[in-house]
């Protein structure tokens, strides 16, 4: 049974159902103070998923977690810059009518969200290295062009093949 605070609780609230489906837990809640009861996996999985929720990413993004094995990490703005004036960072991440949070996001195949100081990220385990990498360049005060380009010409490492996987058969050749 894990227990969190959730400021934005009543979006939880409001799917609880579809969450305790989807993710095979029990929740309850008393107030900003939601409990989940699962097997262990299960709840660290849902903890993940509600504090997506929490954070302000769309249920159908949050959700993805489960589904697409994805993984949420946060990235705090005051822990990558000696810089007093935040305001003008998440403006910097956020760039012209949020251009430049679409742009990392399209590059990186992750989905990101900026809440104060902080800012969320969704996806593979694989890609969320040069999204992070990414934000905490724009964020120490890199070049957008030169944080793009960094992203469009590091190759991005999908799907090791460990060996597991059935390799495609080979097409005989026909004997003329």
């Amino acid at each position: 049974m894990k227990t969190i605070i959730s400021e934005k609780f009543l979006r939880v609230i409001k799917n609880k159902k579809k969450l305790e489906k989807v993710l095979n837990v029990q929740i309850s809640n008393r107030g900003k103070e939601i409990t989940i009861e699962g097997e262990p996996a299960e709840e660290h999985v849902a903890l993940q998923v509600l504090d997506a929720l929490s954070f302000g990413f769309p249920f159908s993004t949050a959700i993805s977690i489960k589904e697409e094995d994805k993984v949420l990490e946060v990235v705090n703005i005051k822990e990558h810059t000696n810089r007093k004036d935040f305001a003008s960072i998440r403006a910097r991440i956020i760039g012209k009518e949020g251009k430049a949070l679409r742009t990392l996001s399209n590059l990186t195949g992750c989905d990101l969200e900026l809440r104060n100081n902080q800012v969320g990220i969704i996806g593979e385990s694989t890609l969320m290295k040069h999204a992070k990498d990414a934000l905490i360049s724009l964020i120490r005060g890199a070049k957008h062009g030169n944080v793009y380009t960094f992203l469009e010409r590091t190759p991005i490492a999908s799907d090791e093949d460990l060996g597991l996987k059935e390799k495609p058969k080979k097409k005989a050749k026909k004997a003329e």
